[in-house]
Parts: structure tokens; C-alpha cells; sequence
């Protein structure tokens, strides 16, 4: 797959309807591209085909080099084969090769076996390639035999290569629709430079957010920026432009261009994303069993070293590197957020910006970055849907693009975290879409901001869940229409984060409902997307508890903090290093083939000196020196409590042997220090003074 989720593509369409445009627009951000014509140059007075063939060369930019084909129909498979993973094709079309195929000039020939060389060709490409063809299988057939084996081997040749491409498009009038969606890719698309026009969009049912061709009067979405990534660490940052401000991501403008990848990203049921390694997460839980730890082990924390593992896909998983928290903030109008303060996600969202509050704070120790992301606010779900299906399909995207551009910064670790009134009654409206659970169950009790339970706004809360859930009872519980009806901006683009971390091979950690709420739309969506997802806590939280037991996520911790979604997860990764760390630094056991830990030396006491009774001299401590020898000693200030006798006879009269003086043999001590028998002569408590 190439980096844009799809590395081959079939353009079908009638004549004029603006397949080769479509095509052209698909690689107009590669650097260069080949241009490899098909067509024979036909009859040279046709000045209606060379008008045409003139038109194709004029629209083509001056970067673009041509390659003619014509001469043999063989020599299209060849250059697709020798083509080189940095390099764009576009073949345009593959109803001039078909004709030259059949050309007497050619024949006899195996006409089968050169389609089947090219689709072979085309499936084993490592360039990025486009192919257009004419669709002329829903046309009359044929009167003359020549048109007939023209449309049977056009036909052949498009079922041929629209089996071995990633994605296959039909252009209508102008109007794209994709047959065959891009298949997940391996790297998945990569932002979109700021200022690139993106492919446009075409509004219509079950095609919404779907590349489409521009149309007059219709051109592309422009790019929105993400926002901006901030270190919480750092000095104060400077306070938050307006909403609408240049920079500023603002979903709630009316007129805005919503965000789009160029490149056709398709995101539909069913993607096929990578999935964590099965084998080393196993593998690192037994080699936790081996290791050099005095105690029975991790306990609870084995099953971080095991999801580590299988994520890094090693069995010695190292600690998370970098770190970035993903703040989503939008608010759900109506019943939804009945009892939250106005204006208090928004003053939230501000704080987090400028490095205070909980989030950040916590942020900062784990060295963490945070991104502050504006969501669209929500419609009352008891009235309508909450978002509009294009604007699902925009969020979903801008949550994706939020994780490749984590991942493309070296992010090793996300942490979902959302601020917004009336998100947990979203998210357990969601609960009650998927799980079939009751919305008293899974809706928390709502507390203003003194502190006290406000019952009543529960119960409006809960009447607002419960006639969103009347009003879309017909409706289709698929995962957009779920985030459209019911889920809004915050879940869409929570969703779409999951996703796209999930096919960059980035875990999660899931904090509160808006977490769990993507995690459970994202299974029709993807599900290998829920493997990525780890839960330290679920908080106290009844809408948290059931969807982890839905989404098989054991809570690891049962601490019920309440900081805030995210600030949990960020108080708990300390522990989760922890663990890693020990699993990734400790050595085997020696007893099961380890190290020797002979090599290390039992460290010299760290007391004032020796205590031990042996009656060796040179433990004995220096001898008194005698006051004969040194008269100027003779007559000393006293060191210790009592005064020392400045008589000479007495200093030689003293007796030192036990056996003279038995009483004196072990004195007491006169307290918890040395006592003191002379100048500057300690002695150690139940030591003798020679």
C-alpha cells in the first residue's frame, strides 16, 4: 500500500464525463508524473481526434513526462512493472490499449493472457498508479462484430484490473461514486498541507464525504489546520484567540469548510486495520515469571506489560516514550446538558491551554504534550440528529489526521480525554444505541459546581436519552448514523482518532465516556480498533463499567477518580511505567540461568565506627597517651561531663586490666553518644578503654 491508503486505482466512466479530469486531480499533489498515453495516433486528417488528443496534452502541468505506448500492447505492463515505489502513473485510457490490442497489426495474439499480464502487473505495482478506462458494459451491444469483441475485451480487461486494484471509481456526470473502497492502508494518509485544496466532496445519500468531482462553481474544501500542540510544562501560554480567529479550528461556523484528506480516504464498516502481535504479548507475561523480583510479581499490572508488548510487538516492552493527550472539547445543546454550568467546557478548555488545571498539570509531570481540540456542538438529540452526515464524515477524518499527525511527530502513547457539556449523556445514549443497556443505568448522577447532586437535571438528562431513542427507533444503528443521531462532534471525532491510531499502531488509554462511546462505535468501523485501547480506571462510572465489559477492556485500577476525562488515565501512567520499567530492566533470576549477583559487595557500615567486641589492638582504638610524655598535655580542659585528674601519678596509677578493677571491666553508658575518658578520646558504647 502506498502512504495515501491505496496504492492502485480504476477511474471508470462514460465519454465526457470527466473521468480523466477526476484522475488528473487525484495525483495533482505528486511531485512528477508519468504520463503513460495509450492511444494510437490515428488517421492524421481526424482533426476532431487530434483536437482531442490536444486537449489532454494542454491540461497536463509542465512537471509531467509522457510515455507512449501505442507501438505495443505488451509495453503497458512492462513499464507498470518497472515502475518504482516514489514514482505516479497515470494511464489514460485503457480503452485506446484495447483498441490496439485488437489491431490486425497485433494479431494473432493471446488476448487473454496479455490482460491477465497486465492485471498481474497492476496487482503487483510498488508505484502509486491511476488507470482510466471507458465503462461501455451499460451501452447497447454492439451490431457489428467489431464492436462486440471492442466492448468484450474492454469489459474484460476493467473486471481484470478493478480486481487487482485497492480502489475502483465511477465518474457520472461529473459526480464520483467508489465501487471498490481503498482498503486499509499500512501507513495511512498523511495530513494534507495546509493551503492544499482537497478532492471536494459530493453530498448525497450514503455518499457523504466521498471524493467526488468538483463540479462548476463547486471547488475543493480547503484544508482546516489542526490545532496547535502545546507543552504544559512551559510558561504560561498566551490566552486563546476568539472563535473564528485565523488558526483557530472553529467547527461551529455555519459557512466553514470542514477538513478532508485529498487523497480519498474512505472511512466505512469493515476496514481492515492492523491488529497488535498475538504471539510477544503472551511471551512477555511468562518472562515476567522469570524475572529477579523478590515478591509474587505485577499482580494486576502484568496485563500493561502484556498489552505493551503486543503493541510494540516485542516480548521486552520498554516504557512509553512521548505522550500526547488529546483534549476534545464541544458542547451537546438541549436536555443533554441540563444542569451543567454555562460556559464552564469552555472556560475548561481555556485553562488546559494555558498549562493550569488538572489535565495539564498532570500532563506536565508525565512531560506529556496536550492538543486542545474544538469539536462541532451537538444539536439537542431529542428534537433531530446531532451532526449532519457530511459533518460526521468530516469529523471522523479530522480525528484521523489528529492521529497521524501524532504519530508522524514520534507520539508513542495518546490519551483520549473531552470536556463538554452534556458528554456523558451522549456517550450514554451511544451505550444505549449499541449496548441495548437502560439510560438510568449507564447515566451518571450530575453534580453543579457547589458540589451538590442535582437529581432533577439527571432526570431531564435521561428523558432527553430516552426520546432521542424513541425518534430513532426506524433508524439504522449503523456507527455513522449512530454518531450522526445520537453521538455528535466530540464522539465522531474521538472515533476517528481510535481509527487512525489504530493503523498507525499507536495505543490508546480510554478515560470516561466519550472514550468508551468511540470505542464502541468504532467496532462496526474497525474492529481490531478496540486491541489498541487500554483502561486504567473506570472512575465510578456506570456507562464506563458496561462498555469495557462489552469492549472485553478489564479496568486495571479501581481508585474512582473523578478529575476529569483524561486526567485519570495521566494520574495512573506513573504505575503503568512503573511496570514496564521493572519488566523491561530487571534481570532473569539467577536460579533459572540469570546473572551471578556474587559480584556485588555488601556495602561498609555507615555508623561512627566499629562495634565489635573483638579484643584485637587494632579494633581497640588508640591507646591514651600518657602525660609524662607530654606535659603540656598534662593539665587539659576537661572534654567529657566530669573533670580529668591533671595529677601524673594518677594517670599511671589508673589500672587498665579487668582483672585489677572488674567493676570498671564494661562501664554503662552514660548516654546515647560515645563516652568520653579523656581528651578527645571517644569510646564506643560497651567498649572497653585500654
Amino acid at each position: 500500500m502506498s502512504v495515501d491508503g491505496w496504492n492502485t486505482l480504476l477511474v471508470l466512466g462514460g465519454i465526457r464525463s470527466g473521468k480523466s479530469e477526476f484522475a488528473e486531480s487525484v495525483v495533482a499533489d505528486a511531485p512528477t508524473v508519468r504520463y503513460v498515453a495509450t492511444a494510437p495516433a490515428g488517421d492524421p486528417e481526424d482533426t476532431e481526434w487530434a483536437t482531442r488528443l490536444a486537449a489532454h496534452r494542454a491540461r497536463r502541468p509542465g512537471s509531467w513526462t509522457t510515455e507512449e505506448t501505442a507501438a505495443d500492447p505488451g509495453r503497458l505492463a512492462e513499464v507498470i512493472a518497472a515502475a518504482g515505489p516514489n514514482e505516479t502513473l497515470l494511464v489514460d485510457d485503457l480503452g485506446g490499449w484495447v483498441t490496439v490490442l485488437l489491431d490486425p497489426a497485433h494479431q494473432p495474439a493471446d488476448d487473454t493472457a496479455t490482460i491477465a499480464e497486465l492485471a498481474a502487473a497492476v496487482r503487483a505495482s510498488a508505484a502509486r498508479l491511476v488507470l482510466v478506462s471507458p465503462e461501455v458494459g451499460l451501452s447497447l451491444v454492439p451490431t457489428t462484430p467489431l464492436g462486440r469483441a471492442f466492448t468484450d475485451a474492454l469489459g474484460a480487461t476493467n473486471r481484470a484490473v478493478a480486481d487487482a486494484c485497492d480502489a475502483v471509481a465511477l465518474v457520472v456526470a461529473g459526480q464520483t461514486a467508489w465501487l471498490k473502497p481503498a482498503a486499509a492502508p499500512t501507513h495511512p494518509a498523511t495530513p494534507a498541507r495546509a493551503g492544499q485544496a482537497d478532492v471536494p466532496t459530493q453530498a448525497g445519500p450514503g455518499q457523504a464525504g466521498a471524493p467526488a468531482q468538483a463540479g462548476p462553481g463547486q471547488p475543493g474544501a480547503a484544508d482546516e489546520a489542526l490545532p496547535e500542540v502545546l507543552t504544559p510544562a512551559a510558561p504560561a501560554a498566551p490566552a486563546p484567540a476568539p472563535a473564528g480567529a485565523p488558526g483557530q479550528a472553529d467547527w461551529a461556523a455555519p459557512t466553514m469548510a470542514l477538513p478532508m484528506v485529498a487523497t480519498g480516504l474512505v472511512i466505512q464498516p469493515g476496514m481492515e486495520l492492523p491488529m497488535p502481535d498475538d504471539y510477544t504479548g503472551p511471551q512477555a507475561v511468562d518472562r515476567l515469571a522469570t524475572l529477579d523480583i523478590p515478591g509474587a510479581g505485577l499482580g494486576v499490572l502484568e496485563r500493561v506489560v502484556g498489552f505493551a508488548a503486543a503493541t510494540q510487538g516485542t516480548a521486552t516492552p520498554k516504557p512509553w516514550g512521548p505522550v500526547r493527550v488529546l483534549l476534545l472539547h464541544g458542547d451537546h445543546e438541549g436536555g443533554a446538558s441540563a444542569g451543567a454550568t454555562p460556559g464552564e467546557s469552555a472556560r475548561r478548555a481555556r485553562q488546559a491551554r494555558a498549562g493550569k488545571g488538572a489535565l495539564a498539570r498532570l500532563a506536565a509531570e508525565n512531560g506529556a504534550s496536550l492538543q486542545v481540540v474544538e469539536t462541532p456542538t451537538s444539536a439537542p438529540i431529542e428534537e433531530g440528529p446531532a451532526l449532519t452526515g457530511e459533518r460526521v464524515e468530516s469529523a471522523l477524518r479530522y480525528g484521523w489526521r489528529l492521529a497521524e499527525q501524532a504519530a508522524d511527530a514520534g507520539v508513542q502513547l495518546l490519551v483520549l480525554a473531552a470536556c463538554g457539556a452534556g458528554t456523558e449523556t451522549a456517550a450514554a445514549a451511544v451505550l444505549a444505541a449499541t449496548a441495548g443497556a437502560e439510560p438510568p443505568a449507564v447515566l451518571g448522577r450530575v453534580m453543579n459546581e457547589r458540589g451538590e447532586y442535582d437529581d432533577a437535571a439527571w432526570m431531564v438528562r435521561c428523558a432527553a436519552v430516552r426520546d432521542a431513542l424513541h425518534r430513532t427507533r426506524r433508524s439504522s444503528r449503523e456507527a455513522k448514523d449512530i454518531l450522526a443521531e445520537l453521538g455528535g462532534g466530540d464522539v465522531a471525532v474521538a472515533t476517528g482518532v481510535l481509527l487512525g491510531a489504530t493503523a498507525r499502531r499507536i495505543p490508546v488509554l480510554l478515560d470516561g465516556p466519550v472514550g468508551v462511546a468511540a470505542g464502541m462505535v468504532s467496532r462496526d468501523l474497525a474492529g481490531q480498533a478496540r486491541h489498541w485501547c487500554l483502561l486504567p480506571d473506570h472512575g465510578g462510572r456506570p456507562g464506563v463499567r458496561l462498555a469495557a465489559d462489552v469492549l472485553g477492556l478489564t479496568p486495571l485500577l479501581d481508585l474512582r477518580l473523578d478529575l476529569g476525562e483524561g486526567a485519570t488515565a495521566l494520574a495512573a501512567l506513573p504505575l503503568l511505567r512503573s511496570a514496564l520499567t521493572l519488566a523491561a530492566g530487571l534481570p532473569v533470576h539467577p536460579a533459572l540461568g540469570g546473572g551471578d549477583d556474587e559480584d556485588f559487595a555488601e556495602p561498609e557500615p555507615a555508623g561512627p565506627g566499629p562495634t565489635s567486641t573483638d579484643p584485637e589492638p587494632e579494633f581497640a582504638g588508640p591507646r591514651p597517651t600518657s602525660t609524662d610524655l607530654e606535659p603540656e598535655f598534662a593539665e587539659p580542659e576537661p572534654a567529657g561531663p566530669g573533670p580529668t585528674s591533671t595529677e601524673p601519678e594518677f594517670a599511671e596509677a589508673e589500672p587498665t586490666s579487668t582483672e585489677s578493677e572488674p567493676e570498671f571491666a564494661e562501664p554503662e553508658p552514660a548516654g546515647p553518644g560515645p563516652t568520653t575518658i579523656g581528651p578527645d578520646e571517644p569510646v564506643a558504647p560497651g567498649r572497653r578503654a585500654d
